[in-house]
């Protein structure tokens, strides 16, 4: 696979392992982490901080660049990003009680956390996205495969990503189980709804909450007691982990160490005679394309990010989980999270076939180019939340099935949506991101390598930043109104796109 490409591609994708199996925890855990450890189910409050924290990662990549484009020192500022990552999943997976006697200052902590998490991000990944690129700039016999390269340098970074959330999830559900409980996912809302204020819940979510706390092994006097109890449990196994993502950025720590010395440096870029030749106004068109293809993809990121807040909050309100259980004996693999492990999976899955379906279409001279996948892949974004829309119509509404303390098993739908839903968002992904990466190595100018990567990232944030309207309309609308949303939104990025392919074909040519 790596056979006809730059040999330090392989160290690069390895390097960036631990931060993808962290990126895939988080995206996993996150938003119920927010909702159950300070009680934020049924408000906005979680979806805003899972949707700035996503942002953060992704904008402040933009200021990693600028750091490693003026300073040189791009693997310097790669080697301080994942220190930053490491301390910061040490500050949240600290387990401090659930629920917290100081809520603000519990609160505050956790989100400086996630603050380190995001600044390291921002430091390491686009940064080492530009080594990638520096690469194949050193070597020109390899240009032709440029666009291969980054399709497997991002099947490959998914591969630990597809275990992330099945380690999080068994180890989540045997710290449950040690404490003698067993998992439902729907009983942290009600311990939290319970422990706020028992006096308003409606009679039927008092009798489920009743019903649930003897199925899963109360043994404790009263239902106050149990709430905190199991509220408590449950989220520790939150914290637990996240700890598992240290000892993942610990090891992509080592390996780029290791290589370190093997990886080019971007401000050492090897000058052709095209970049060499490069007037002022050629630099212009580069960057207004560049900066046209950014602003386009912020509605694709806006939905497809969704698989991290209302997808993974669908999964647990609304899905068959029974449907999913692989017992290990000493542990129980079943949750929400676990649809979190498709995406990776999907990912490694694909790519293969994708390169493939690319490399036929251009032996016959049919292959798109870069700006008109990114505009096909927007539409088959589309195409999966038309599935969850249809699918979709006709369940209660967030308020009306927390008026009831959840849904039972038989009213929710099957795992299999979800499943499908995934599949068709990463055969998306495929025609969008690891191209997008391409793209901007390919036309930025050579000496904002690092800017350019980073304002890629930075277009990301910006969607990101808007994931929470996305918590908003779950919460308030139905949950096929919901999808609907994001149908629009990948349709008009669509639209958009291909309406601006040939102009973006001339200036790439």
């Amino acid at each position: 696979m790596f056979k006809n490409h730059p040999k330090g591609l392989l160290g690069a994708a390895l390097s960036n392992m631990g931060e993808r199996f962290g990126f895939y925890i988080m995206m996993a855990i996150l938003i119920l982490f927010l909702e159950f450890k300070f009680d934020f189910v049924g408000t906005p409050y979680g979806g805003l901080i899972y949707s700035i924290f996503y942002a953060l990662i992704y904008v402040l990549a933009l200021a990693g660049g600028f750091i490693a484009d003026r300073t040189k020192k791009y693997k310097g500022t790669i080697t301080m990003g994942l220190i930053l990552m490491m301390i910061g999943y040490l500050i949240i997976a600290w387990p401090t009680p659930t629920p917290a006697p100081q809520k603000t200052l519990t609160l505050v902590i956790t989100c400086f956390g996630l603050f380190a998490i995001a600044f390291g991000n921002g430091m390491f990944k686009g940064n080492l996205q530009a080594i990638v690129g520096q690469l194949y700039d050193n070597n020109p016999q390899y240009e032709e495969r440029r666009t291969i390269g980054y399709q497997i340098f991002y099947m490959f970074i998914n591969v630990g990503a597809m275990f992330a959330p099945v380690l999080a999830v068994g180890l989540r559900n045997w710290v449950v189980s040690s404490q003698g409980y067993a998992f439902n996912s729907d009983l942290p809302a009600l311990c939290n709804e319970f422990i706020s204020n028992s006096a308003a819940m409606t009679q039927e979510a008092l009798a489920r909450f009743s019903a649930l706390a003897v199925e899963v092994g109360n043994k404790l006097p009263g239902l106050n007691e149990f709430a905190h109890d199991y509220l408590s449990v449950f989220v520790r196994g939150y914290h637990y982990s996240f700890a598992i993502a240290i000892f993942a950025m610990m090891i992509s720590f080592v390996i780029f160490m290791a290589n370190k010395k093997k990886f080019p440096n971007p401000s050492k870029k090897v000058k052709s005679a095209d970049t060499r030749d490069m007037d002022i106004a050629e630099i212009r068109q580069r960057i207004y394309a560049l900066f046209a293809v950014f602003f386009v993809v912020i509605f694709f990121w806006f939905s497809f990010h969704q698989n991290g807040v209302t997808l993974t909050k669908f999964a647990n309100d609304y899905t068959q989980l029974d449907g999913m259980v692989l017992d290990l004996g000493f542990t129980q693999l079943k949750g929400a999270e676990l649809f979190q492990s498709f995406n990776p999976l999907f990912v490694v899955f694909l790519t293969p076939i994708i390169i493939g379906f690319f490399g036929w279409l251009r032996a016959k001279g049919k292959e798109p180019s870069i700006p008109r996948k990114i505009g096909i892949g927007m539409g088959i974004a589309a195409c999966a939340f038309i599935v969850m829309a249809i699918f979709s119509y006709g369940l209660p509404s967030t308020a009306q099935r927390m008026a009831e303390g959840g849904l039972d098993s038989a009213l929710r739908v099957t795992p299999w949506l979800l499943i499908g839903t995934y599949f068709i968002l990463t055969v998306a992904e495929l025609f969008i991101s690891p191209l997008g990466l391409a793209f901007v190595s390919k036309v930025a100018p050579p000496n904002m390598q690092g800017v350019m990567q980073g304002a890629w990232l930075s277009a990301t944030a910006i969607g990101n930043q808007l994931l929470f309207i996305g918590t908003i309309f779950y919460n308030s609308l139905p949950i096929w109104a919901t999808w609907t949303l994001f149908v629009a939104a990948c349709l008009i990025s669509m639209g958009t796109m291909l309406g601006m392919v040939k102009w973006l074909e001339r200036v790439t040519k």
